[in-house]
């Protein structure tokens, strides 16, 4: 997972992190979660058809594939991850709409709010 200090947009997620320490300790409580957040690429730019490839109605789309991104930017293992929502301008969100509107076909969809629906559910949150 990527990001930036202020993206336009971002994709939170409800991480939960499994603390593994070495042999003869022992920590309390040994899970705890986060919210692990991801910016989103600029629409039609490499990486913005993250939704697409990483989401499905609103929930991550291959469990495994989830734990393993969420690994790799922690850095630690990770017991559980769930898509919160996108965070996003108006802005973005227009982009967003009309790079989907250029190509409904690579989403199998007759409309954008058929895509949108789709890949995020309900988890569309502007700010």
């Amino acid at each position: 997972m990527t990001g930036s200090d202020d993206p336009a947009a971002s994709y939170l997620f409800r991480v939960t992190v499994r603390l593994d320490p070495d042999s003869g300790y022992r920590a309390e409580p040994d899970t705890f979660e986060t919210v692990l957040s991801r910016a989103a690429d600029p629409p039609g730019e490499a990486g913005w058809l993250f939704f697409r490839d990483t989401l499905w109605r609103g929930e991550i789309g291959d469990a495994a594939h989830g734990r393993r991104l969420a690994e790799d930017a922690l850095g630690m293992p990770v017991e559980s991850v769930s898509f919160s929502e996108l965070r996003t301008s108006d802005a973005y969100l227009d982009d967003l709409k009309a790079a989907i509107a250029e190509d409904l076909d690579a989403f199998n969809a007759d409309s954008v709010s058929e895509v949108l629906k789709k890949y995020l559910g309900s988890s569309i949150h502007v700010r």
